[in-house]
């Protein structure tokens, strides 16, 4: 328990902390298709692509242009990259992909559009090695949730931390409607509720030792098909 308590702070700690967005110093220096992106400047990212620029360019934390497209919630920008050949499973600096970006901004058609241009949504991301269902679970974004399930996410992956994207909704949610929501889709989906964390605490135990009623019923009935 003392252990779990431990990685539980971390990670709470961490959180606000896990990805980070071009800051207004880095945008004032953007230029090329960086800042085409940032803008949603759609005429611009076609004129850059036709002359050659690089696609998949780096900024100083790795971003490539899709990433910086995806922080800015730019759909046609994306698009656009998409169409000129971009990569769209390029990971920034701080491992994450462009639909585990906009999962964490519960941005369910960012999430939607990049599953449709080709981002795989089973990349394993961040330095939990988890992926953006987990991410999307955990923050208790349910139709994001929705969205990465039907697009194909692994439901039971298991993260660096023991955790599957049932436990994170569990442990780190708050109990109420938005991660009931996460759960409900989880294990309609078919997420595996058997699947303990590494002290063998399984996520209906963790949602009855909280306090967590509807929770903990959603997990019996679907134990129980």
């Amino acid at each position: 328990m003392k252990r779990f308590l431990a990685v539980l702070a971390i990670v709470t700690a961490t959180t606000v902390q896990a990805q980070t967005p071009p800051s207004p110093s880095e945008i004032a220096r953007y230029d090329g298709l960086h800042r085409a992106a940032q803008e949603g400047d759609v005429p611009a990212i076609r004129q850059l692509a036709a002359k050659g620029a690089d696609l998949n360019a780096r900024d100083q934390a790795g971003r490539t242009p899709a990433h910086v497209a995806a922080f800015a919630s730019h759909d046609d920008a994306l698009r656009a990259l998409a169409d000129a050949g971009a990569d769209m499973n390029a990971l920034d600096s701080q491992i994450y992909d462009v639909v585990t970006i906009a999962a964490v901004a519960n941005d369910p058609d960012m999430v939607a559009l990049a599953i449709e241009l080709g981002n795989r949504p089973d990349l394993v991301t961040s330095v939990y090695d988890g992926t953006a269902l987990i991410a999307a679970a955990h923050l208790g974004h349910h139709e994001v949730v929705r969205h990465l399930i039907a697009g194909g996410a692994p439901l039971d992956h298991v993260n660096n931390l023991g955790w599957t994207a049932l436990i994170e909704a569990v442990i780190l949610g708050d109990g109420g409607p938005d991660h009931i929501a996460t759960v409900r889709a989880l294990i309609e989906a078919g997420a595996d509720a058997s699947i303990p964390d590494r002290d063998g605490v399984t996520p209906l135990q963790h949602a009855e030792a909280r306090g967590y009623t509807k929770i903990a019923e959603i997990i019996r009935s679907g134990s129980s098909r």
